[in-house]
């Protein structure tokens, strides 16, 4: 299949899974070796080595060459390796980060040096394989924040290069949008988690396979419909079935029965803002 070449040196800064699933997916797209930097120069070079692919960079003076950045790193590295990046000196490349947190503005001291900037956040998870990864990224959305309309064409551009689909919100919603995101996913794999260890101490073999397909059709049923979806003793208003929970989790899984009794809480609350108050307006008061 032929590749289309969009640039002639590519720079990622990173070596965790984010940044080794880019590298994977953009190092046919750039005439020279991609070339990767991380904060420990041995695990870089372990890292190009094991992917066979790119070229660990011994300094991120190199990247001032690149007509693309990428930086791949945590939430909390990203302000010290920007700074980092700017005092290498001027560039007139299109620098991005992938975090979800932040907007363009932190990029700041890049653009103050030349470059177009922009966050590009691919909203999926990265669990660590690289190839299921880069599929996975096909199809995706891409939440894009750009200092201006030519860097959010480079986004875009970079965006449609992984076959994603773009997305954008605005730099001053960048924490809610990255809060809802985190409630989503994150929350969702504690609270599987937490029903999974009740199960246990119920006396099921296997939890992950007994609530696997309850928990999908629910997910499925949720993203089709949203609240609607919504079924169970809570909406039937079932005081005595609810009762029945609290009691059996103080007893048996105590560590669950804070998120059980808040999570409850909150799906009384959802009831009630969406005009379908519970039948029995007592079981607020049972959980709290």
């Amino acid at each position: 299949m032929q590749q289309t070449i969009a640039y002639r040196q590519i720079g990622i800064v990173g070596t965790g899974r984010v940044a080794r699933a880019l590298a994977l997916a953009l190092h046919r797209h750039c005439a020279e070796p991609l070339m990767l930097w991380g904060r420990d120069p041995d695990q870089a070079r372990t890292v190009a080595g094991n992917m066979g692919l790119v070229q660990a960079a011994e300094s991120l003076a190199t990247f001032t060459a690149c007509d693309l950045i990428l930086i791949a790193v945590s939430d909390d590295a990203l302000a010290a390796v920007i700074a980092a990046l700017a005092a290498a000196g001027p560039s007139s490349a299109f620098a991005c980060h992938v975090s979800g947190r932040s907007g363009a503005a932190i990029l700041a001291p890049l653009r103050d040096r030349g470059m177009l900037t922009a966050a590009i956040h691919p909203a999926m998870t990265f669990t660590g394989d690289p190839d299921r990864e880069v599929a996975r990224m096909a199809g995706a959305r891409f939440v894009i924040t750009g200092d201006g309309p030519a860097a959010t064409h480079a986004a875009e551009q970079l965006v449609a290069l992984l076959h994603g689909v773009p997305e954008y919100v605005a730099e001053a919603q960048r924490p809610l949008y990255h809060a809802a995101l985190c409630h989503a996913a994150n929350h969702l794999v504690t609270l599987l988690a937490g029903s999974c260890d009740a199960l246990k101490m119920a006396g099921v073999a296997d939890p992950q396979a007994l609530i696997g397909p309850l928990v999908r059709a629910a997910l499925e049923n949720s993203l089709d419909r949203g609240f609607a979806a919504l079924s169970g003793p809570l909406l039937r208003g079932d005081e005595a079935t609810i009762r029945d929970h609290l009691t059996a989790l103080a007893a048996d899984s105590p560590a669950l029965l804070p998120p059980y009794r808040a999570m409850a809480r909150a799906t009384l609350d959802q009831l009630a803002s969406t005009g379908r108050p519970p039948a029995a307006p007592s079981l607020a008061h049972l959980l709290d």
